[in-house]
Formats: C-alpha cells, sequence, structure tokens
C-alpha cells in the first residue's frame, strides 16, 4: 500500500463535491504534468491512501482522507475538443493522459499547510518543499501515520 497527497482546487472540486458525489467517487481528471501522471499510471493501486488536499484557495490544506477506488484509465477530457484538457496529440489508441477515481473515507476539520509546516516530522514532505507545484506527490508512511494520529481531528 502506498500513500498520496492530491490537491484539488475547491473551486473545481472540494471535499464537499466529493460528499455529494454518488458513491462519493470522482475521477481524478485533468492532470497535465507528466510526473504526476506516470504517479498514477505506473504506482497507484486500489486501496492506496489519499490525503485530499485543497490548492489555490484561501486557506489550502488537508480537508479529507479518501483512497484511490479504481484502478488507472484514460482521461476522457483529453479527447473532448470543448475541454480546456483537450489533447489533439492523444487518441484513444495512445491516450497520453490519465486518471483514477478517488473515494471519500471521511471529510475532516482542515489542517492547514501552516499546521504542516509546524512539525519537524513533516519537513521531508514534498508537498512543503519550496517550488514543489505537483497536484500529486507521494506520501512516506511515517509522514501518513504522522498526520493522522497526531493532526487529524473529528
Amino acid at each position: 500500500m502506498r500513500y498520496w497527497l492530491m490537491k484539488s482546487e475547491p473551486g473545481d472540486c472540494s471535499i464537499d463535491d466529493l460528499a455529494n458525489f454518488p458513491d462519493q467517487i470522482v475521477a481524478w481528471y485533468g492532470v497535465r504534468n507528466y510526473q504526476a501522471r506516470n504517479f498514477m499510471r505506473d504506482q497507484m493501486r486500489v486501496g492506496d491512501g489519499v490525503l485530499f488536499y485543497h490548492s489555490n484557495c484561501k486557506e489550502p490544506g488537508i480537508a479529507g482522507i479518501a483512497r484511490v477506488g479504481s484502478t488507472v484509465y484514460p482521461d476522457a477530457t483529453q479527447f473532448d475538443r470543448k475541454s480546456r484538457f483537450f489533447d489533439p496529440k492523444a487518441t484513444p489508441e495512445q491516450p497520453r493522459w490519465f486518471n483514477v477515481d478517488v473515494q471519500l473515507v471521511r471529510k475532516i476539520p482542515l489542517i492547514a499547510i501552516k499546521e504542516l509546516r509546524r512539525h519537524p516530522e513533516l519537513a521531508r514532505m514534498r508537498t512543503l518543499q519550496r517550488g514543489n507545484r505537483l497536484s500529486i506527490t507521494p506520501l512516506d508512511p511515517a509522514e501518513w501515520n504522522f498526520i493522522l494520529k497526531n493532526l487529524v481531528r473529528d
């Protein structure tokens, strides 16, 4: 089992949106960074743990706990000419972009990025590194366990 931090802009898909979707599942579409795509395509497995992170908002931070809910499959938005994620180089025979489904485990009170930065146990967490803009980053099991045991409030 692996662990991931996956960023979503609340204006696009918030933790509340996820909680209201059928079966509390969303396709993690629109990833257009090769490294993030490769994490999904090559490393994510059904059941992997996910920290659902609100980004590009007034108060960024971890808003929920989720899990990878499907195996990887081609992102349909790459074929949709009306989508902002359309990719003219992608074909159904040779897709370039992929996604997985993410399923909510539970909403949590927001753990702000400021709070994450206060803990030396999380100093190496990729999301907290200067210049990191990846929407998907792997978490070390120790980071996952520290966050769940010490920062998640019910």
